[in-house]
């Protein structure tokens, strides 16, 4: 076996090992669903059994309380009522009277099973009235009617003088007579009652029904035949009421049992328990919420299995069945997919020749050889497409919400976008769809999501570059590039086609749209005021209630508020944490701009304008600015020395020459932090280029920055990729294990980070220009 295993490439062994690995979760998947199968079929039996205990115990239920109902009617007849608390006739037995009375009695016995046998005790003749006959005398009545264990003293003191209220005395025996004087011992309880219902002293008379046992056992019969099982049922205080297929001895014991555990914990009534025993059966209980009584019964666990024999054997016939194809069909794609490997190995190994040392199995000898470079860029750039949209999307949003701060980070986030920025004047928009005031339902978010769609496909085929994106439910927000043209003429003609736009979707698609556009941007990083001016001209365009384009122009005249957006406020100090001053600059200056030139602000409002604007300067006393201590009193010192009445003209000189100072200091500190993270990175590099796996993507996860960003930062404060750096250490110390160690070539290029000799010659030969065993030959100092 050992010499037929051998004969077999170790490709084609890897691959049948794994198969037959494989194989072995049918096994699993077989003996599982065995498990299940048996699992599933005792709880079948154990549900079934449950149901029939459960309805033998409703059907008593019912039945007691026709009993009950029983006592309430008789205690309403009015034949009974003259009976008992009418005044005695002359007549001493009232023959007439108790005969009446038992004629109806008869009736009664034929509507209820457990009406069978019972009787009336009436004190005022002394007498015993039952469905058959009239006892003149109590001890008659007892004498073929007796209790087993009570004397007739006991049974006329306990049962027909003392008051009872729905009372139940537990299975006994009792003489019940059959053909005349034959009496027969039959186990019953007896159901007591007195009348009246509310009497609680001496009774009037005394209602008794006695419930054979059969009655009642015959309701669990199913349980005994089908699983060869028992039933039992116990009062609250764990009196037996009646059983069936059990020992007396045992019924006891059970009863007992069941009622310590009563006492030990108290337990919910109405609910089911199921629970192993000791003698290999399962314990089914039900507790009763009408009386208290348990209904038990008792199930052999073997009587369960029957249905799982059967699920067995077809799962053992199907797990087989499984195992055998399995196992050809691995044999098959072993030598399937191994085979062309093999090939693939066998082309290497001709072409190839392998330094000595040590080599890995046949996939490592493959990794080692292949190029990784193009099969990794493919797999990043497909990657890469799939995010494309989510980028471009992503992009757009934070261009038009101001949130580019940065010419360098605008051209990076544009790139991996891949948006080309070709013109930086532009004008943003925001068209809504109207017609949908509360989009609460999904139809109708179904129907905006189309819309939205139509809508921007008209916007594509206007103008290809324009860069579109929703913005919310109902509307999109868009920035239109606006070429190279003069301005006042591109901004023209960019509206009369967006106002041309507008009616085409409405006649093409019968969707009705409002545009809104902000005052036109020269720079990409000013696109986010044009997006907020075009918020406000679509805002004000919805409040009066028009459905054609808004310029941003035409509602400036009738604000007399002054201009100062939340917007632009975040912008300002973001552009001054991140040290960028002409953007900074701009925006103040736009700011100016809008408040003392194109509006016609009173001097309150003037006024207000500069306090808030000293109020966002103020505001660099934030911990997330990390200002020094000295340098934010300093430039808190001179942002509240600016006074209110100074010229327009002094004021923005002011600001413009503090937000100067202020992006220099934050400069300052940028570098400085830049070069620590410089630093780290160097270190890190030196203390882990051995590690084949130090790539890129290692060292941004080690630093919690971005791929990009580290590499841009290390590029401009050393002036070399950080690439060409990594692999300028690795040979640098390879160099120096060449010159002072006997490893092979192949333990240095494991110990400098490459993974195969190959790729390790290839790097040297590029960075020093001569092979390793070339520079090792040579008496030439490393470095």
């Amino acid at each position: 076996m050992q010499l037929l295993w051998s004969k077999f490439s170790p490709v084609f062994r890897r691959f049948l090992i794994s198969y037959l690995v494989i194989l072995m979760i049918p096994q699993i998947a077989g003996y599982a669903s065995y498990r299940a199968s048996i699992e599933a079929a005792r709880s079948s039996s154990i549900e079934n059994s449950l149901k029939s205990l459960s309805l033998g115990k409703e059907i008593i239920e019912r039945n007691l309380l026709q009993v009950e109902a029983f006592t309430r009617q008789l205690a309403a007849n009015p034949d009974l009522q003259n009976l008992i608390a009418g005044p005695k006739p002359d007549d001493l037995y009232n023959v007439y009277g108790m005969n009446r009375m038992q004629r109806s009695l008869s009736m009664y016995s034929s509507t209820n099973d457990y009406l069978s046998h019972f009787f009336i005790h009436i004190p005022n003749y002394n007498a015993i009235i039952t469905p058959r006959t009239v006892y003149y005398r109590p001890e008659h009545y007892y004498a073929a009617n007796q209790l087993d264990g009570m004397s007739y003293e006991q049974w006329h003191d306990q049962i027909l003088k003392q008051p009872h209220f729905n009372e139940i005395i537990p299975l006994r025996n009792y003489k019940r007579e059959i053909l005349g004087t034959v009496l027969e011992d039959v186990p019953a309880i007896t159901f007591l009652q007195s009348l009246p219902l509310n009497s609680f002293n001496k009774p009037q008379a005394t209602i008794g029904v006695m419930i054979d046992q059969d009655q009642m056992a015959s309701l669990t019969q199913n349980i005994v035949d089908q699983y060869d099982g028992w039933t039992l049922v116990t009062d609250a205080e764990g009196q037996i009421i009646f059983s069936h297929g059990i020992e007396q001895a045992e019924a006891e014991q059970m009863a007992q049992s069941r009622q310590r555990e009563g006492d030990d914990a108290e337990t919910e009534l109405n609910v089911q328990n199921v629970q192993p025993g000791s003698d290999g059966r399962l314990l089914i209980s039900i507790e009763s919420s009408q009386n208290g009584w348990n209904y038990m019964a008792g199930i052999p666990e073997k009587a369960l299995m029957t249905k799982a024999d059967q699920i067995k054997q077809v799962t053992l016939f199907f797990t087989l069945a499984t195992i055998a194809l399995g196992l050809l069909f691995g044999l098959v794609l072993a030598y399937r997919n191994s085979a062309p490997v093999y090939k693939l190995l066998a082309s290497f190994r001709e072409q190839i020749t392998d330094s000595p040392g040590r080599r890995g199995n046949e996939y490592d000898f493959l990794a080692s050889h292949i190029n990784n470079l193009i099969a990794n860029n493919d797999s990043l750039k497909s990657a890469m497409n799939e995010q494309i949209p989510l980028l471009r999307d992503g992009f757009i949003k934070r261009l038009l919400t101001g949130e580019v701060y940065t010419s360098l980070e605008l051209e990076v986030i544009s790139s991996q976008a891949h948006i080309s920025l070709h013109s930086s004047k532009g004008l943003a928009g925001l068209v809504k769809v109207n017609g949908y005031a509360n989009p609460d339902s999904e139809e109708t978010i179904h129907e905006l999501g189309v819309a939205r769609l139509l809508v921007k496909q008209v916007l594509t085929e206007w103008n290809a570059q324009v860069l579109i994106t929703d913005w919310g439910t109902d509307q999109i927000a868009f920035a239109c590039p606006l070429g190279e043209n003069p301005l006042n003429e591109a901004i023209g003609r960019c509206e009369k086609e967006l106002n041309s736009l507008m009616e085409v979707i409405y006649r093409e698609h019968r969707i009705s749209t409002t545009i809104g556009t902000g005052a036109a941007y020269e720079v990409w990083n000013d696109a986010g005021r044009s997006f907020d001016e075009a918020k406000q001209a679509l805002d004000y365009a919805i409040h009066m209630g028009t459905d054609h384009l808004v310029r941003f122009e035409d509602t400036m005249k009738e604000n007399e508020m002054f201009y100062y957006p939340i917007e632009s406020e975040q912008r300002l100090l973001n552009t001054i944490k991140v040290g960028e001053p002409e953007e900074a600059i701009r925006i103040l200056e736009q700011l100016f701009l809008r408040n003392t030139e194109e509006r016609e602000l009173s001097y309150e409002m003037t006024q207000q304008f500069i306090m808030e604007l000293k109020g966002t300067f103020l505001k660099l006393d934030e911990p997330k600015f990390k200002l020094d201590a000295s340098l934010l009193e300093e430039y808190k010192t001179r942002v509240t020395s600016i006074q209110m009445t100074e010229t327009i003209a002094s004021l923005r000189e002011k600001f413009k020459q503090l937000t100067e100072d202020i992006c220099g200091d934050f400069q300052r500190r940028r570098a400085g932090a830049h070069a620590d993270t410089v630093n780290e990175m160097i270190c890190f590099i030196q203390h882990n280029y051995g590690d084949a796996n130090l790539t890129l993507y290692r060292i941004a996860e080690h630093m919690s920055k971005s791929e990009k960003f580290i590499s841009q930062l290390f590029k401009e404060h050393t002036g070399e990729n950080l690439s060409d750096y990594v692999e300028r250490v690795r040979i640098d110390a390879a160099s120096n294990l060449l010159h002072s160690t006997g490893q092979t070539i192949d333990e240095i290029a494991e110990s400098t980070g490459y993974n195969s000799a190959h790729s390790f010659r290839r790097a040297f030969k590029r960075v020093r220009g001569i092979s390793p065993s070339v520079f090792r030959k040579m008496d030439v100092p490393s470095g």
